[in-house]
């Protein structure tokens, strides 16, 4: 059984009522705060369905992206690692991240160095942690990050992320341990030559950001073309409403930090 999308168990922060103050790059409009929570609701319920233990953390209101909790720590098979969010305005939700880690990491570290590297720009596979350079991510922060994790015996590869893209796992998504879903974004030489990869039809770009977990594969709703292509292809489609985290530029991937306990 692979390690990168087999968990037993997930953590994930509901989001607070400060939502409409979260980041965006395209302003599309505020997301509902209640019709957020709901949605949240159904992806928890989504992987509690899946066969993953979920621990909910409160909202943290003076933190409005918290919800997004995959950027601010990464969990390996070894350890975990507390990781520094590229914006300025998430910095403090990192601080809390090492204390609520310790209970299933017998080994929990925090990056060092004064670079930054966000959780959704690190695609982690069963051979190695690829992590895409972006506004949220810079070449100290991978390079802290490869340190990090190098006497665990981690493998970094580090990848430019193409510019319009806001983060690595906008455009790409782990479905198995050999298996990528990608926009043609993220279809470039050298990038995933080692993997079996499908290409997301056009116009639905934004169904990348999907997530293998425990034989199923989410994916945000909405996108009909990409859910029967996978269903093609032998995977087993569950879509999810994400568009109020959308109108915040988050995704599948980022409302959820999933592993298997080392302690």
């Amino acid at each position: 059984m692979d390690r990168s999308t087999h968990f037993t168990n997930a953590l994930v922060r509901s989001p607070g009522n400060s939502i409409a103050q979260g980041l965006r790059a395209l302003d599309v409009g505020n997301p509902d705060p209640e019709r957020f929570k709901a949605q949240h609701q159904a992806y928890t319920q989504a992987l509690t369905g899946a066969g993953v233990k979920v621990d909910i953390l409160p909202p943290l209101e003076e933190f409005p992206d918290s919800v997004f909790i995959e950027d601010s720590a990464l969990c390996l098979p070894w350890g975990a690692v507390v990781l520094r969010p590229g914006a300025t305005t998430r910095t403090g939700e990192s601080s809390l991240m090492a204390e609520i880690l310790k209970p299933f990491f017998g080994d929990v570290r925090t990056i060092g160095g004064d670079g930054f590297v966000d959780g959704g720009d690190i695609l982690v596979t069963e051979r190695e942690i690829i992590v895409g350079l972006s506004a949220r991510t810079n070449a100290g922060g991978a390079e802290a990050l490869q340190d990090c994790v190098a006497t665990w015996g981690g493998k970094v590869r580090i990848l430019e992320t193409p510019p319009n893209i806001l983060h690595f796992k906008t455009a790409c998504g782990l479905l198995d341990e050999e298996t990528i879903l990608l926009t043609e974004g993220l279809n470039q030489p050298d990038f995933f030559d080692a993997y079996h990869t499908i290409l997301i039809p056009e116009g639905e770009e934004a169904a990348a950001n999907a997530i293998g977990v425990n034989g199923r594969v989410f994916i945000s709703d909405g996108f009909p073309k990409t859910a029967e292509l996978l269903e093609a292809s032998g995977f087993s489609a569950i879509a999810i409403a994400t568009s109020e985290a959308a109108k915040v530029d988050g995704g599948l991937s980022c409302m959820s930090l999933r592993f298997t306990p080392t302690l």
